[in-house]
C-alpha cells in the first residue's frame, strides 16, 4: 500500500463516518489526506495528523476522532492495525501482502514511476542560464545547468509542460569588445585593455580567419563587424556542444538582439504605456514600478534614446507570457538580488500577479578547490575555468549528483578529490554502487534461469529489512512531487541516499537469489521483485538529476 493509496483509503472512512451520522464536518471530507512515514519504525509503517486538522470542524477532541477514525480505519482492506498516539496522532501499520504489492506497481510503472500530476496543466518556462556568447562557460554556469535541468525534470515528472530556456545576452558593448578582441589577435596586435584576454581568444581568432580567409582584408569598419558576428557564431557553438556534452539540453536558445530586430521591445513598451505605467521624465521614459513596491522606479530609455538592459528584460518577460506560458521561472545569480523586486514590479506592471506568475531564484556562488587551495575565476584575466574542463577533470555524473544535491541557494565548496573518490562516503558513487550491485543480482538471476516475475507472492515479503525497502519505494512519487512543487531537487538526491542505504541493508539481512543447487522459492521471486522495482528507482531518481545509472562498476 502506498502513501496514496492509505490517503485514499482515509478519506474513505472519513467518509463513511460522514455518511453514518457519526462525523460532522461542515466543509465536507477533504480530498486528499497527509500520509508520512514516522521517524521511528515503532510507530508504524505510516502516520497520519489529519485528526488533529480536522477537531476543530468536527467539534470533537482531536484524540476522540482520531479513536473514531482508528476503529473504521482497522476495518479497511490492507489494514494490520491503528494506533493513537500523542495528542490524536494515527500510526498505521499496513499487512505484508498489501506492502508487498508495491514492488509489483513500481516494475509495471518502469520509467513513469515516480511521475504524478501535482503540476498538471501548467505550461511552465524556466530560464536557468543568461550568458554572453564571448567566451566559454564556467563554473558560475554549471551550477545553473545542473539546478536548473533537475528543476525542469522534477517540474516535468509532476505533470507540467516544461520548456529549457538559454538567454543569449547577444547584444550591447561586451559585443563590439569581443570583436576588436578577435580582431587585434588575428592582427597580432595587443588586446585592448578592457577587450577579453582569456587563451581561448588566439584560438577562436584563428579558427575565424581559417573560416574566412579574405576577413583580414576587409575594411577597418567591416571586418570589426565580420569578427564579432563570426566569433559569436563559433562561441555560442561552443557553448552548446559543451552543454549537450553536460547533458543540459535546451528547447529555446533565445537572442536578446531577437527582440530589438523584431520590434518586440518597442511593442512591449506601448503596452505597458497603454497601461499607464511609463511616464517621461528628464527626456527619458521610465516605468513606474515603485507602484508595485520596488524601492525606485525604472528607466527604460534613456534621454539620449538609447534602450536599458531592463526595457530588454522587460520585452523579454512579455515575450514569453505571449508565448503562452502561465508560469515563468527564472534562475539569477548571487549578485542578482535586486533584480527581484524590479521584476516583480515589472511582472505587475504588465498586468500580472506576480505570486501567480512569476519566480526568481537565487543562487549562490561556488567554489572548487583542488590541493586544498581555491581555483579562481576570472573570465577576462584567462584564468577561468570551463565547463569542459571541469568535465574532463571531474567527469559529467560527479559533477552533476554533487551540485544537484544541495540547495541551490546555498553557498557550495566542492573539493575535486572527494567528489570523484570511488568509496561509500562518496554520495556519487554510493548511489551508483547500489544501482550496479542491482543490476548484478538481475544478471545472475537471468543466468540462473529465473525471470522477474510481476505475479510473484509478494505477501511473502514480511522481514523487517523488506517492509523498510518497501516503504522506501513507495516514497518516490511524493518525494518527487515535493522537489517540483518547491523547485528543490536536491530531496531527490538525498532520497536515493537513503534508499540506497536502505537496500544494501535489505541485502545483507535477506538472500534473494539460491545457493548452489537450491531451487528456487516463491520468497526468491518475491525478493527478486523487490530487488528489481529497486533499479527502477534508483534509475529514475538518477535520471531526474540528470546523472546515468550504470551496470556495472
Amino acid at each position: 500500500m502506498t502513501p496514496e493509496e492509505l490517503s485514499t483509503t482515509i478519506v474513505d472512512a472519513l467518509t463513511a463516518l460522514a455518511s453514518a451520522g457519526r462525523l460532522t464536518l461542515p466543509d465536507g471530507v477533504p480530498s486528499t489526506v497527509v500520509v508520512e512515514r514516522p521517524k521511528s519504525k515503532e510507530h508504524g509503517d505510516y502516520a497520519t495528523n489529519v485528526a488533529l486538522q480536522l477537531a476543530k470542524k468536527a467539534g470533537m477532541p482531536p484524540r476522540d476522532l482520531a479513536g473514531l477514525l482508528a476503529e473504521e480505519l482497522g476495518r479497511a482492506e490492507g489494514v494490520a492495525s491503528v494506533d493513537v498516539a500523542g495528542p490524536g496522532f494515527l500510526n498505521v501499520r499496513v499487512e505484508a501482502g498489501a506492502q508487498g504489492v508495491i514492488a509489483a506497481q513500481v516494475v509495471a510503472a518502469g520509467e513513469g514511476y515516480g511521475h504524478n500530476d501535482a503540476l498538471a496543466g501548467q505550461r511552465v518556462n524556466v530560464e536557468f542560464i543568461s550568458a554572453n556568447p564571448t567566451g566559454p562557460l564556467h563554473l558560475g554556469h554549471t551550477r545553473w545547468a545542473v539546478v536548473g535541468d533537475a528543476i525542469a525534470r522534477v517540474i516535468e515528472a509532476s505533470g507540467a509542460t516544461v520548456t529549457r530556456e538559454f538567454y543569449i545576452n547577444d547584444r550591447g558593448t561586451q559585443m563590439d569588445l569581443f570583436g576588436a578582441s578577435l580582431e587585434a589577435a588575428a592582427l597580432g596586435n595587443p588586446i585592448p585593455d578592457n577587450g577579453y584576454h582569456g587563451e581561448y581568444i588566439p584560438e577562436l581568432a584563428r579558427q575565424v580567419v581559417a573560416d574566412q580567409p579574405g576577413i583580414l582584408e576587409l575594411p577597418k569598419a567591416e571586418r570589426l563587424v565580420a569578427f564579432r558576428e563570426a566569433g559569436y557564431a563559433l562561441q555560442l557553438k561552443l557553448q552548446q556542444q559543451a552543454l549537450d556534452r553536460f547533458n543540459t539540453h535546451f528547447d529555446v536558445w533565445f537572442s536578446e538582439r531577437s527582440l530589438h530586430d523584431s520590434n518586440d521591445v518597442v511593442a512591449g513598451l506601448e503596452k505597458l504605456r497603454s497601461q499607464g505605467h511609463l511616464f517621461d521624465h528628464d527626456g527619458a521614459l521610465w516605468m513606474r514600478t515603485t507602484d508595485f513596491g520596488d524601492d525606485k522606479d525604472r528607466v527604460l530609455v534613456r534621454s539620449n534614446g538609447d534602450l536599458t538592459y531592463f526595457a530588454s528584460d522587460t520585452a523579454y518577460y512579455v515575450n514569453k507570457r505571449e508565448r503562452g506560458f502561465d508560469h515563468v521561472i527564472y534562475l539569477l545569480g548571487a549578485d542578482h538580488h535586486g533584480y527581484v523586486g524590479r521584476l516583480r514590479a515589472m511582472a505587475a506592471c504588465v498586468g500580472d500577479d506576480p505570486d501567480d506568475v512569476l519566480e526568481v531564484l537565487i543562487g549562490q556562488l561556488v567554489k572548487i578547490t583542488r590541493a586544498g587551495e581555491e581555483v579562481r575565476l576570472s573570465k577576462r584575466a584567462g584564468t577561468i575555468v570551463t565547463l569542459d574542463e571541469l568535465v574532463d577533470e571531474i567527469g559529467v555524473d560527479a559533477l552533476r549528483y554533487s551540485l544537484a544535491r544541495y540547495p541551490a541557494d546555498s553557498p557550495l565548496t566542492l573539493d575535486i578529490e572527494q567528489i570523484t573518490r570511488q568509496a561509500s562516503d562518496n554520495p556519487v558513487f554510493y548511489v551508483q554502487y547500489a544501482h550496479a550491485r542491482v543490476a548484478s543480482i538481475l544478471r545472475n538471476a537471468a543466468d540462473l534461469g529465473i525471470a522477474v516475475d510481476p505475479d510473484a507472492d509478494t505477501s511473502l515479503l514480511d522481514h523487517e529489512k523488506e517492509g523498510d525497502l518497501l516503504r522506501a519505494l513507495a516514497e518516490m512519487p511524493r518525494v518527487v512531487a515535493s522537489a517540483g512543487q518547491l523547485r528543490e531537487p536536491h530531496r531527490v538526491a538525498r532520497y536515493l541516499e537513503e534508499t540506497a542505504a536502505t537496500y544494501h541493508r535489505f541485502y545483507d539481512a535477506c538472500r534473494v537469489l539460491p545457493m548452489g543447487d537450491e531451487e528456487a522459492t516463491d520468497l526468491h521471486r518475491a525478493r527478486l521483485l523487490l530487488v528489481a522495482a529497486t533499479r527502477v528507482v534508483l534509475a529514475n531518481g538518477l535520471r531526474l538529476l540528470g546523472v546515468s545509472a550504470p551496470e556495472r562498476m
